[in-house]
């Protein structure tokens, strides 16, 4: 459904990105933001499957083609990106880029682990945005504290996650403006992702999905 493009950043430097574009001319936009592990199949997939749901979406690849097979690139390669270049840079590119281009009169966005940090970071940082869904995700709260949150803000969280573990989450929750639409689900960090099989919740990932989908569409619709 979807193809790869590039995008121009403030800074005048391009992005790629994998675009899949819904069916209805206008129709909201949304920045899906990726994993650890890359813009790989599974992101791709994601994306295909906002864009059928009616949200023109725009996944920016912000390892630039790399990939990981495994933990420890994957830790790897993350610990090699600027949260404040992606954020200020390829993310508020995103935004300008779905709002022009893509013809999107209110972009959202959403991501799961490093890209739910960052879809934090979004709703923090990058002003237009009129709603941000995260999963399993946190950033460090020198970059982006809670409490700075400016727009409608949904939280996936997993009761079994020794990243964003029970009492962060409990501590980030509490400091985020009053509000927040927040999940908490018994299933393994990771859950939404059907490519891995030992932490993917075929139950909790659903309800997930049409949570989010009502939230997108009561926020980014009409």
């Amino acid at each position: 459904m979807g193809q790869m493009i590039e995008f121009p950043r403030p800074d005048g430097a391009s992005s790629p990105a994998y675009l899949a574009r819904a069916a209805a001319a206008n129709a909201p936009g949304l920045i899906l933001l990726q994993e650890w592990w890359g813009l790989n199949d599974n992101i791709r997939a994601t994306a295909d499957r906002y864009a059928a749901a009616g949200f023109t979406t725009l996944a920016p690849d912000l390892y630039r083609g790399r990939q990981a097979s495994d933990a420890d690139e994957a830790s790897h390669l993350m610990s090699g990106l600027s949260f404040a270049d992606a954020t200020h840079q390829d993310l508020a590119g995103a935004l300008a880029y779905l709002r022009g281009t893509g013809g999107c009169p209110k972009v959202g966005v959403s991501g799961f682990c490093m890209g739910g940090a960052l879809t934090v970071a979004a709703a923090v940082h990058v002003k237009g945005l009129s709603a941000a869904s995260c999963f399993y995700g946190m950033p460090p709260a020198a970059f982006a504290a809670p409490q700075d949150v400016a727009i409608p803000f949904q939280g996936h969280y997993a009761d079994i996650d020794d990243w964003c573990t029970p009492e962060a989450v409990k501590a980030f929750v509490a400091l985020l403006p009053p509000g927040a639409d927040i999940h908490h689900y018994p299933a393994a960090h990771g859950f939404f992702n059907s490519s891995r099989a030992h932490v993917y919740d075929a139950a909790c990932a659903d309800q997930a999905w049409q949570r989010t989908l009502d939230f997108l569409r009561r926020h980014l619709q009409g």
